[in-house]
């Protein structure tokens, strides 16, 4: 079972160092920019946020929305979501692998690179899929260093 996806990424997020670029030709993704008047509904979404109790087996049946932006401009991606979706976060113990190098905004403790908040959330939710990590320069390092949540 495929979990319906939505990214809203800020407009100036650059493709060639997206994350989540090799995954433009899943059908079960929907990509949108947040350009200047875009709004998205959500409601009835799990919004993946860091500020957010823990996703659950319980959120299930739910279409998950991903926001994709550098930490700093993330508050302009979020000023395009309207409605009432239910904000999630990912559970403790998942570490990021992507080297963070940025030294004018600090990452938050617990922040991942867009795709492996993606994996870990559609894992969580009974979608455990690998194939989303194919393209991924560090996945072998991320799977390594993930906790033991997954039959693998």
């Amino acid at each position: 079972m495929r979990i319906e996806t939505v990214v809203i990424r800020h407009p100036k997020e650059r493709l060639s160092k997206c994350s989540l670029t090799p995954l433009h030709d899943r059908e079960e993704i929907q990509f949108y920019k947040a350009k200047q008047g875009f709004e998205f509904n959500a409601d009835g979404y799990t919004l993946l946020a860091v500020d957010a109790p823990a996703l659950s087996v319980a959120d299930a049946g739910r279409p998950l929305l991903l926001l994709d932006a550098t930490w700093r401009l993330l508050p302009r991606v979020k000023a395009a979501v309207v409605g009432d979706p239910i904000a999630r976060s990912i559970p403790a113990g998942v570490t990021t692998a992507y080297p963070r190098v940025g030294t004018t905004f600090p990452d938050p403790a617990g922040g991942l690179a867009s795709v492996e908040a993606l994996f870990i959330a559609r894992a969580l939710l009974g979608d455990y899929d690998e194939s989303l990590l194919a393209a991924y320069h560090w996945r072998e390092q991320f799977l390594a260093d993930l906790p033991n949540w997954f039959d693998r």
